[in-house]
Protein backbone atom coordinates (compact mmCIF):
# COMPACT_ATOMS: atom_id res chain seq x y z
CA UNK A 1 0.00 0.00 0.00
CA UNK A 2 3.11 2.50 0.60
CA UNK A 3 3.65 2.42 -2.99
CA UNK A 4 0.15 3.27 -3.73
CA UNK A 5 0.34 7.21 -5.56
CA UNK A 6 -3.69 7.64 -4.08
CA UNK A 7 -4.79 8.71 -1.08
CA UNK A 8 -4.64 4.72 0.42
CA UNK A 9 -0.81 5.14 -0.06
CA UNK A 10 -0.34 8.58 1.39
CA UNK A 11 -2.15 7.58 4.10
CA UNK A 12 -0.02 4.48 4.73
CA UNK A 13 3.36 6.33 4.08
CA UNK A 14 2.16 8.90 7.06
CA UNK A 15 1.24 6.39 9.41
CA UNK A 16 2.85 3.53 8.80
CA UNK A 17 6.15 4.86 8.00
CA UNK A 18 8.90 2.47 9.65
CA UNK A 19 9.47 -0.17 6.88
CA UNK A 20 9.58 -2.60 9.70
CA UNK A 21 6.39 -2.36 9.96
CA UNK A 22 4.44 -4.86 7.01
CA UNK A 23 1.03 -4.08 5.12
CA UNK A 24 -0.92 -6.02 3.30
CA UNK A 25 -4.38 -5.88 1.52
CA UNK A 26 -6.20 -8.88 1.69
CA UNK A 27 -3.47 -11.06 2.72
CA UNK A 28 -1.45 -12.60 5.37
CA UNK A 29 1.72 -10.90 7.25
CA UNK A 30 5.00 -12.39 6.65
CA UNK A 31 6.28 -15.21 8.49
CA UNK A 32 8.03 -14.10 11.64
CA UNK A 33 5.30 -11.54 12.23
CA UNK A 34 2.70 -10.52 14.76
CA UNK A 35 -0.61 -8.99 13.83
CA UNK A 36 -0.98 -5.62 15.69
CA UNK A 37 -3.97 -4.62 13.91
CA UNK A 38 -6.48 -4.90 11.12
CA UNK A 39 -8.47 -2.21 9.34
CA UNK A 40 -11.44 -2.10 6.50
CA UNK A 41 -10.73 -0.29 3.62
CA UNK A 42 -13.94 1.35 2.82
CA UNK A 43 -15.28 1.24 0.44
CA UNK A 44 -12.79 -0.22 -1.41
CA UNK A 45 -9.12 0.27 -2.26
CA UNK A 46 -9.22 2.12 -5.04
CA UNK A 47 -12.02 4.71 -3.62
CA UNK A 48 -10.60 4.42 -0.01
CA UNK A 49 -12.42 7.00 1.96
CA UNK A 50 -11.84 5.09 5.57
CA UNK A 51 -9.79 2.85 7.57
CA UNK A 52 -11.94 1.39 10.27
CA UNK A 53 -10.76 -0.59 13.14
CA UNK A 54 -11.95 -4.40 12.84
CA UNK A 55 -12.58 -6.85 15.68
CA UNK A 56 -14.61 -3.88 17.82
CA UNK A 57 -17.84 -3.00 16.32
CA UNK A 58 -18.78 -0.20 19.08
CA UNK A 59 -15.44 1.34 18.46
CA UNK A 60 -16.24 0.75 14.67
CA UNK A 61 -19.72 2.90 15.20
CA UNK A 62 -17.82 5.66 17.40
CA UNK A 63 -15.15 6.38 14.41
CA UNK A 64 -18.44 6.69 11.70
CA UNK A 65 -20.35 8.46 14.19
CA UNK A 66 -18.33 10.69 16.53
CA UNK A 67 -18.97 14.60 16.01
CA UNK A 68 -21.30 13.58 12.95
CA UNK A 69 -22.86 16.82 13.33
CA UNK A 70 -19.46 18.55 12.39
CA UNK A 71 -19.41 17.44 8.93
CA UNK A 72 -21.81 18.32 5.50
CA UNK A 73 -24.87 16.87 5.30
CA UNK A 74 -23.85 14.43 2.16
CA UNK A 75 -21.26 13.09 4.41
CA UNK A 76 -23.53 12.82 7.30
CA UNK A 77 -25.57 10.71 5.79
CA UNK A 78 -23.32 8.11 4.58
CA UNK A 79 -21.18 7.66 7.78
CA UNK A 80 -25.17 7.69 9.55
CA UNK A 81 -25.80 4.28 7.20
CA UNK A 82 -22.42 2.69 8.01
CA UNK A 83 -22.43 3.34 11.55
CA UNK A 84 -25.53 1.97 12.02
CA UNK A 85 -24.14 -1.12 10.05
CA UNK A 86 -20.99 -1.17 12.54
CA UNK A 87 -22.51 -0.79 15.65
CA UNK A 88 -24.42 -4.28 14.94
CA UNK A 89 -21.20 -5.49 13.12
CA UNK A 90 -22.69 -5.81 9.63
CA UNK A 91 -19.31 -4.01 8.27
CA UNK A 92 -17.29 -6.93 10.42
CA UNK A 93 -19.03 -9.49 7.72
CA UNK A 94 -18.72 -7.03 4.78
CA UNK A 95 -16.30 -8.52 2.49
CA UNK A 96 -14.55 -5.08 2.41
CA UNK A 97 -10.60 -5.33 1.73
CA UNK A 98 -8.53 -5.43 5.21
CA UNK A 99 -5.57 -3.72 5.75
CA UNK A 100 -3.27 -5.78 7.72
CA UNK A 101 -0.61 -4.02 9.85
CA UNK A 102 1.97 -6.37 11.29
CA UNK A 103 5.29 -5.87 13.31
CA UNK A 104 8.51 -8.34 14.07
CA UNK A 105 7.36 -11.19 17.04
CA UNK A 106 9.24 -9.77 19.93
CA UNK A 107 9.56 -6.02 18.48
CA UNK A 108 8.02 -3.28 21.08
CA UNK A 109 4.77 -2.14 19.10
CA UNK A 110 5.97 1.39 20.42
CA UNK A 111 8.67 1.75 18.55
CA UNK A 112 7.48 1.38 15.10
CA UNK A 113 3.56 1.50 15.23
CA UNK A 114 2.51 5.40 16.48
CA UNK A 115 -1.00 4.27 17.76
CA UNK A 116 0.83 2.27 20.63
CA UNK A 117 3.31 5.42 21.27
CA UNK A 118 0.38 7.66 21.55
CA UNK A 119 -1.26 5.27 24.11
CA UNK A 120 1.56 4.73 26.17
CA UNK A 121 1.92 8.75 25.78
CA UNK A 122 -1.30 9.64 26.71
CA UNK A 123 -1.30 7.03 29.60
CA UNK A 124 -5.32 6.28 28.84
CA UNK A 125 -7.04 3.41 27.74
CA UNK A 126 -5.84 3.72 24.26
CA UNK A 127 -6.61 1.07 21.80
CA UNK A 128 -8.12 1.40 18.64
CA UNK A 129 -7.30 3.99 15.70
CA UNK A 130 -9.78 5.12 13.05
CA UNK A 131 -8.81 7.50 9.76
CA UNK A 132 -10.44 8.91 6.84
CA UNK A 133 -8.84 9.17 3.94
CA UNK A 134 -8.75 12.13 1.02
CA UNK A 135 -6.81 12.22 -2.13
CA UNK A 136 -3.04 13.01 -1.43
CA UNK A 137 -2.20 16.97 -0.67
CA UNK A 138 1.13 18.19 0.22
CA UNK A 139 -1.04 20.80 2.81
CA UNK A 140 -3.50 17.77 4.52
CA UNK A 141 -2.68 15.92 7.43
CA UNK A 142 -3.61 12.65 8.49
CA UNK A 143 -5.65 12.44 11.69
CA UNK A 144 -6.30 9.76 13.56
CA UNK A 145 -9.55 9.80 16.00
CA UNK A 146 -8.00 7.41 18.71
CA UNK A 147 -10.61 5.08 21.07
CA UNK A 148 -10.47 3.45 24.28
CA UNK A 149 -12.20 -0.38 24.36
CA UNK A 150 -15.75 1.04 25.00
CA UNK A 151 -15.81 3.05 21.78
CA UNK A 152 -15.17 6.51 23.61
CA UNK A 153 -13.33 9.18 22.01
CA UNK A 154 -9.78 9.72 23.80
CA UNK A 155 -8.25 11.83 21.75
CA UNK A 156 -7.46 13.30 17.73
CA UNK A 157 -4.06 13.13 16.95
CA UNK A 158 -2.59 15.26 13.94
CA UNK A 159 0.56 14.00 11.62
CA UNK A 160 2.66 16.58 10.11
CA UNK A 161 4.78 14.01 7.34
CA UNK A 162 6.21 16.79 5.18
CA UNK A 163 7.75 20.41 5.83
CA UNK A 164 4.89 22.19 5.02
CA UNK A 165 2.29 20.14 7.73
CA UNK A 166 5.14 19.54 10.28
CA UNK A 167 5.06 23.45 10.92
CA UNK A 168 1.31 23.59 10.87
CA UNK A 169 1.08 20.96 13.05
CA UNK A 170 3.65 22.54 15.56
CA UNK A 171 2.27 25.82 15.46
CA UNK A 172 -1.27 24.53 16.63
CA UNK A 173 0.18 22.91 19.45
CA UNK A 174 2.10 26.25 20.73
CA UNK A 175 -1.01 27.83 20.02
CA UNK A 176 -3.29 25.65 22.08
CA UNK A 177 -0.81 25.10 25.30
CA UNK A 178 -0.90 29.25 25.17
CA UNK A 179 -4.53 29.47 25.18
CA UNK A 180 -4.80 26.94 28.22
CA UNK A 181 -5.59 29.31 30.81
CA UNK A 182 -7.28 31.79 28.53
CA UNK A 183 -10.09 29.84 26.40
CA UNK A 184 -13.84 29.15 27.48
CA UNK A 185 -13.37 32.24 29.55
CA UNK A 186 -14.53 35.78 29.58
CA UNK A 187 -15.82 35.91 25.87
CA UNK A 188 -13.13 34.18 24.53
CA UNK A 189 -13.74 30.69 22.50
CA UNK A 190 -13.35 27.11 24.06
CA UNK A 191 -10.68 25.82 22.22
CA UNK A 192 -9.79 21.90 22.34
CA UNK A 193 -7.50 20.91 24.96
CA UNK A 194 -3.57 19.84 23.81
CA UNK A 195 -3.23 16.76 25.52
CA UNK A 196 -0.07 15.82 24.19
CA UNK A 197 3.05 16.51 21.38
CA UNK A 198 5.44 14.13 20.19
CA UNK A 199 7.89 13.34 17.37
CA UNK A 200 8.03 9.88 15.57
CA UNK A 201 11.00 9.58 12.78
CA UNK A 202 10.29 12.65 10.62
CA UNK A 203 6.66 13.02 11.79
CA UNK A 204 5.38 16.02 14.42
CA UNK A 205 2.12 14.60 16.09
CA UNK A 206 -0.29 17.05 17.87
CA UNK A 207 -2.99 15.08 20.38
CA UNK A 208 -6.22 17.07 20.82
CA UNK A 209 -8.90 16.32 23.33
CA UNK A 210 -12.76 15.63 22.10
CA UNK A 211 -14.85 18.05 21.64
CA UNK A 212 -18.02 18.27 23.61
CA UNK A 213 -20.00 15.52 22.14
CA UNK A 214 -23.40 18.05 21.71
CA UNK A 215 -21.01 20.39 19.91
CA UNK A 216 -22.67 21.95 16.52
CA UNK A 217 -20.72 23.21 14.10
CA UNK A 218 -22.24 27.00 12.80
CA UNK A 219 -24.26 27.26 9.72
CA UNK A 220 -21.81 28.56 6.92
CA UNK A 221 -24.06 31.80 6.59
CA UNK A 222 -23.82 32.08 10.56
CA UNK A 223 -23.22 36.20 11.18
CA UNK A 224 -19.91 37.24 12.46
CA UNK A 225 -19.43 37.80 16.34
CA UNK A 226 -17.08 40.98 16.67
CA UNK A 227 -16.88 40.45 20.21
CA UNK A 228 -15.30 37.17 19.75
CA UNK A 229 -12.94 38.58 17.44
CA UNK A 230 -11.65 41.10 19.74
CA UNK A 231 -11.62 38.45 23.02
CA UNK A 232 -8.62 36.37 20.46
CA UNK A 233 -7.06 39.55 19.90
CA UNK A 234 -6.66 40.25 23.59
CA UNK A 235 -6.24 37.37 25.51
CA UNK A 236 -7.95 39.38 28.30
CA UNK A 237 -6.06 42.24 28.28
CA UNK A 238 -6.68 45.62 28.27
CA UNK A 239 -6.87 47.05 24.36
CA UNK A 240 -3.18 47.72 23.30
CA UNK A 241 -2.05 51.06 22.47
CA UNK A 242 -2.71 52.01 18.80
CA UNK A 243 0.69 52.01 17.09
CA UNK A 244 1.71 52.90 13.84
CA UNK A 245 2.69 50.63 10.65
CA UNK A 246 5.73 52.13 9.92
CA UNK A 247 8.23 50.69 12.41
CA UNK A 248 5.93 47.76 13.88
CA UNK A 249 7.29 44.33 14.12
CA UNK A 250 4.37 43.43 11.90
CA UNK A 251 5.58 45.23 8.96
CA UNK A 252 9.12 44.13 9.79
CA UNK A 253 7.85 40.47 9.39
CA UNK A 254 6.61 41.36 6.29
CA UNK A 255 9.52 42.75 4.73
CA UNK A 256 11.86 40.13 5.87
CA UNK A 257 9.39 37.09 4.79
CA UNK A 258 8.85 38.88 1.22
CA UNK A 259 12.71 39.61 0.87
CA UNK A 260 13.12 35.62 1.30
CA UNK A 261 10.10 35.10 -1.24
CA UNK A 262 12.10 37.37 -3.99
CA UNK A 263 15.09 34.97 -3.41
CA UNK A 264 12.87 31.75 -4.15
CA UNK A 265 10.61 32.54 -6.47
CA UNK A 266 10.16 35.07 -9.61
CA UNK A 267 6.67 36.61 -8.27
CA UNK A 268 8.47 37.08 -4.59
CA UNK A 269 9.81 40.71 -6.43
CA UNK A 270 6.30 41.60 -6.47
CA UNK A 271 5.46 40.59 -3.42
CA UNK A 272 8.51 43.12 -1.80
CA UNK A 273 7.01 46.07 -3.81
CA UNK A 274 3.58 45.11 -2.33
CA UNK A 275 5.09 45.58 1.29
CA UNK A 276 6.78 48.68 0.52
CA UNK A 277 3.78 50.06 -1.48
CA UNK A 278 1.60 49.30 1.86
CA UNK A 279 4.04 51.26 3.90
CA UNK A 280 3.80 54.32 1.69
CA UNK A 281 0.29 54.35 1.56
CA UNK A 282 -0.62 53.31 5.43
CA UNK A 283 2.44 53.94 6.64
CA UNK A 284 1.23 57.08 9.54
CA UNK A 285 -2.03 55.27 10.19
CA UNK A 286 -2.40 54.06 13.59
CA UNK A 287 -4.15 50.77 14.87
CA UNK A 288 -3.96 48.10 17.48
CA UNK A 289 -1.81 44.87 17.25
CA UNK A 290 -2.22 42.02 18.65
CA UNK A 291 -3.31 38.02 18.08
CA UNK A 292 -5.16 36.25 15.39
CA UNK A 293 -6.76 32.99 15.10
CA UNK A 294 -5.46 32.89 11.36
CA UNK A 295 -8.69 30.70 10.15
CA UNK A 296 -11.52 32.21 11.84
CA UNK A 297 -14.42 30.72 9.42
CA UNK A 298 -17.74 29.35 9.65
CA UNK A 299 -16.42 25.80 9.26
CA UNK A 300 -13.79 25.76 12.32
CA UNK A 301 -15.95 27.26 14.65
CA UNK A 302 -19.24 25.79 16.52
CA UNK A 303 -21.35 26.06 19.51
CA UNK A 304 -21.58 23.85 22.68
CA UNK A 305 -24.61 25.33 24.58
CA UNK A 306 -24.18 28.77 24.54
CA UNK A 307 -20.50 28.84 24.33
CA UNK A 308 -18.52 29.30 21.28
CA UNK A 309 -15.71 26.86 19.91
CA UNK A 310 -13.12 27.50 17.80
CA UNK A 311 -10.72 24.74 16.55
CA UNK A 312 -7.96 24.12 13.73
CA UNK A 313 -5.32 27.00 15.33
CA UNK A 314 -2.63 26.18 13.36
CA UNK A 315 -1.76 29.61 11.70
CA UNK A 316 -2.57 31.67 15.29
CA UNK A 317 0.15 34.06 16.02
CA UNK A 318 0.78 37.46 17.77
CA UNK A 319 1.30 40.90 16.42
CA UNK A 320 -1.30 41.73 13.79
CA UNK A 321 -3.63 44.29 13.26
CA UNK A 322 -7.11 43.42 15.23
CA UNK A 323 -9.21 42.58 12.34
CA UNK A 324 -7.32 40.38 10.43
CA UNK A 325 -9.85 37.42 11.69
CA UNK A 326 -12.44 39.65 10.26
CA UNK A 327 -10.81 40.31 6.68
CA UNK A 328 -10.10 36.38 6.28
CA UNK A 329 -13.33 35.27 7.70
CA UNK A 330 -15.50 37.62 4.93
CA UNK A 331 -12.45 36.79 2.08
CA UNK A 332 -12.59 32.97 3.00
CA UNK A 333 -16.42 32.92 2.83
CA UNK A 334 -16.40 33.92 -0.29
CA UNK A 335 -13.24 32.30 -2.26
CA UNK A 336 -13.96 28.55 -0.37
CA UNK A 337 -17.72 28.91 0.78
CA UNK A 338 -19.28 30.72 -2.82
CA UNK A 339 -16.15 29.90 -5.25
CA UNK A 340 -15.88 33.59 -5.69
CA UNK A 341 -12.49 35.20 -7.45
CA UNK A 342 -10.09 36.50 -6.00
CA UNK A 343 -11.23 40.22 -6.92
CA UNK A 344 -15.04 39.28 -5.98
CA UNK A 345 -13.65 37.96 -2.19
CA UNK A 346 -11.80 41.34 -2.25
CA UNK A 347 -15.26 43.53 -2.23
CA UNK A 348 -16.59 41.19 0.05
CA UNK A 349 -13.96 41.91 2.83
CA UNK A 350 -14.03 45.90 2.38
CA UNK A 351 -17.72 45.16 2.71
CA UNK A 352 -17.54 43.47 6.06
CA UNK A 353 -14.65 45.24 7.18
CA UNK A 354 -17.04 48.20 6.77
CA UNK A 355 -20.05 46.80 8.14
CA UNK A 356 -18.03 45.38 11.48
CA UNK A 357 -15.39 47.27 11.70
CA UNK A 358 -16.17 49.77 13.73
CA UNK A 359 -16.69 47.70 16.46
CA UNK A 360 -13.46 46.46 16.08
CA UNK A 361 -11.71 49.95 16.28
CA UNK A 362 -11.62 50.41 13.06
CA UNK A 363 -12.31 54.07 11.17
CA UNK A 364 -12.21 53.64 7.41
CA UNK A 365 -8.40 54.45 7.63
CA UNK A 366 -7.86 51.52 9.39
CA UNK A 367 -9.96 49.15 7.72
CA UNK A 368 -8.10 49.64 4.24
CA UNK A 369 -5.12 49.26 6.25
CA UNK A 370 -6.14 45.84 7.40
CA UNK A 371 -7.46 44.66 4.04
CA UNK A 372 -4.40 45.69 2.21
CA UNK A 373 -2.22 44.28 4.75
CA UNK A 374 -4.38 41.14 4.72
CA UNK A 375 -4.11 40.40 1.54
CA UNK A 376 0.11 40.58 1.09
CA UNK A 377 -0.45 38.55 5.10
CA UNK A 378 -2.28 35.99 2.93
CA UNK A 379 0.03 35.92 -0.10
CA UNK A 380 3.14 35.03 2.02
CA UNK A 381 1.29 32.58 3.45
CA UNK A 382 0.54 31.10 0.26
CA UNK A 383 4.61 31.51 -0.03
CA UNK A 384 5.05 29.77 2.69
CA UNK A 385 3.31 26.77 2.42
CA UNK A 386 4.59 26.28 -1.18
CA UNK A 387 8.01 26.73 -0.14
CA UNK A 388 7.58 23.96 2.78
CA UNK A 389 6.44 21.57 0.05
CA UNK A 390 2.57 22.04 -0.20
CA UNK A 391 2.61 23.17 -3.77
CA UNK A 392 1.11 26.64 -4.67
CA UNK A 393 -2.65 27.48 -3.69
CA UNK A 394 -4.21 27.85 -7.10
CA UNK A 395 -7.47 29.68 -5.94
CA UNK A 396 -4.72 32.32 -4.83
CA UNK A 397 -1.74 32.31 -7.00
CA UNK A 398 -1.35 34.65 -8.55
CA UNK A 399 -4.48 36.58 -8.60
CA UNK A 400 -3.59 37.39 -5.64
CA UNK A 401 -0.56 39.51 -6.28
CA UNK A 402 -2.69 41.28 -8.93
CA UNK A 403 -5.02 42.27 -7.05
CA UNK A 404 -2.53 43.27 -4.24
CA UNK A 405 -0.95 45.31 -6.21
CA UNK A 406 -3.97 46.84 -7.88
CA UNK A 407 -5.16 47.74 -3.98
CA UNK A 408 -1.65 49.13 -2.97
CA UNK A 409 -0.25 50.56 -5.68
CA UNK A 410 2.16 48.69 -5.83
Amino acid sequence: PRSRPDGLGWVSRALFADERVALTVGGEPPPGYAVAARYAVVPSVDRARFLLPLGAPRVTAAALLAYNALRPAATRATRAVLGVAARVGVLDRVPFPVLTVAVPAGLDPTETLLVDRLATLLGADVRYAACGIRPPDPNHKPTLQLFDGAGRPRGYAKVGWNPATRTLVTAEAAALRALAGVAGSAGHPRTPRLLAQTTMGDRAIAVVAPLPAATRRLPAGAATDPAALLAVARRHRPPAASRPLAGSPFLARLTAQARRAAATVPDGARAVRAVAALARRHGDVTVEFGYWHGDWVPWNLGRHGGDLVAWDWEHSGPDVPVGFDLAHDAFHRAVVGSAAPVAAAVSRTTAALARHGGQLGLDPARQRLVRDAYLVELWLRTWRLADAGAGWNPRLHPALLDVVAQQTGG
